[in-house]
């Protein structure tokens, strides 16, 4: 038996072609849970090149009909043989499972009845836009004045100069949103080594330790107890996000975290009266390119580079960063959390030394975004539909929770993202943690 899959207009059809007994069903699973991306939400079998199908056929279409189901989507069989049907009747499924003649039918009555239902990212009709990319703005405003605390001093993380008396121990079971390099330890001692990048949502601290392996760790909020995280440097947003946004690109290859950046940007000048050219930001979106890079070494003292040198110049990049820019996981989900500047809006507001904590010029952006510093970092999960109902933090919390753990990197601006809700916090003070 042979499967192979593709989309149109939004639904995921699945081929096959030979027998859908239980070897043949098998093979049909794992075809639709290798295709099956986060936010797809209806999926059909195109069933013209199977004549057979036998109880272990049923079994998958149950435990697909089930999976769509939990989606809010919809499952159907297309073009089924006489034969076929005459299994499903003997076996109480034919009125389980819908069927259509062929693919184009199902695929007309699944999409239009969806297009006839407003989606409830759709429900506003307010929009922000900037360089063909569109936001959609939800309704209300939520009232605050939101402020980013910086732990530690990025300059010494960057010329690796940090010693045991830069690191402190936080709880990060209170924190929703943070960003930073941590490390986790029996002891200090244990932990200076591997500091590596590090995100935290809603209590879990994922982090990419510095042993070589490329391999992040995720700590959930039922098993911190009393570990102590170590930490040489953290951001973390203090109140709420204002407003949140959409995105719902039609463009297979998705919009980038630049352009994303970009369009708030342009809103904010526009539209938010207290916006001081600062944004928090954090994203839960469908992947379509997956941009990266990671810290290879700790940024401590012993690890230097010789005289003085930051590990972002050129002659000492390529031994401190490691870069990625594969398409790996696209279809996953993203969950990020990043800090933005806008470079073309008066930036007086805040002191000079507090808004350089918060960024800096990444070379493997190629000379980033103009006009724009961008920090963001980002966690992967796999295998947590994509539900529009849900709220925004309601939402994280459920994919941390439930989500199958696959990859945290730095993000670089050129990460791509084809639907995402989007949370936008507009700074209004920046503050040193003692």
């Amino acid at each position: 038996m042979e499967a192979r899959s593709e989309r149109i207009d939004g639904v995921l059809i699945v081929a096959v072609s030979g027998r859908l007994d239980a070897f043949g069903a098998r093979q049909l699973e794992d075809e639709v849970r290798k295709s099956l991306h986060d936010d797809d939400q209806d999926l059909v079998i195109d069933t013209t090149g199977s004549a057979y199908l036998s109880s272990g056929g049923i079994r998958v279409f149950n435990i697909l009909n089930r999976e769509m189901k939990r989606r809010n989507g919809r499952f159907a069989l297309a073009a089924v043989s006489d034969y076929s049907k005459k299994v499903l009747a003997i076996s109480g499924f034919t009125t389980i499972f819908e069927t259509f003649a062929t693919v184009r039918d199902a695929v007309n009555d699944i999409a239009g009845k969806r297009n006839h239902s407003p989606h409830p990212d759709e429900i506003s009709k307010n929009t922000i836009g900037e360089g063909g990319v569109t936001l959609t703005v939800e309704p209300g405003w939520i009232p605050g004045p939101p402020v980013l605390r910086v732990l530690g001093s990025l300059d010494r993380l960057l010329h690796a100069r940090l010693t045991e008396e830069d690191i402190r121990t936080k709880g990060f079971q209170e924190i929703d949103y943070s960003l930073g390099l941590g490390a986790l330890g029996t002891s200090l001692d244990d932990a200076m080594p591997l500091l590596g990048e590090m995100i935290t949502l809603h209590g879990s601290m994922v982090w990419l330790p510095t042993d070589g392996n490329s391999t992040p760790d995720f700590l959930t909020p039922e098993s911190t107890g009393d570990v102590p995280v170590y930490t040489g440097y953290a951001v973390t947003l203090d109140g709420p996000f204002n407003e949140y946004l959409v995105l719902d690109e039609g463009d297979q290859q998705g919009v980038s975290f630049g352009d994303i950046y970009k369009t708030i940007f342009a809103g904010a000048q526009k539209r938010v009266k207290n916006y001081h050219g600062v944004v928090a930001v954090a994203i839960r979106g469908i992947i379509t390119g997956f941009a990266s890079s990671g810290l290879k070494k700790s940024p401590i003292a012993s690890f230097a580079p010789p005289g003085g040198a930051s590990i972002l110049d050129p002659s000492q990049a390529q031994d401190w960063l490691a870069s990625d820019a594969g398409t790996a996981y696209n279809g996953d989900t993203l969950v990020s959390f990043g800090i933005g500047v806008d470079l073309e809006n008066e930036l007086t507001h805040f002191a000079p030394d507090l808004l350089s904590a918060l960024y800096y010029t990444n070379p493997l952006n190629c000379g980033g975004v103009r006009g724009m510093y961008l920090h963001n970092h980002g966690v992967v999960f796999r295998n947590v539909a994509f539900d529009a109902s849900l709220d925004f933090n309601t939402q994280v919390k459920k994919i941390v929770a439930e989500g199958d753990f696959v990859d945290m990197r730095h993000l670089l601006d050129s990460t791509r993202l084809r639907r995402a809700k989007i949370g936008v916090a507009y700074i209004q003070d920046i503050v040193r943690e003692p």
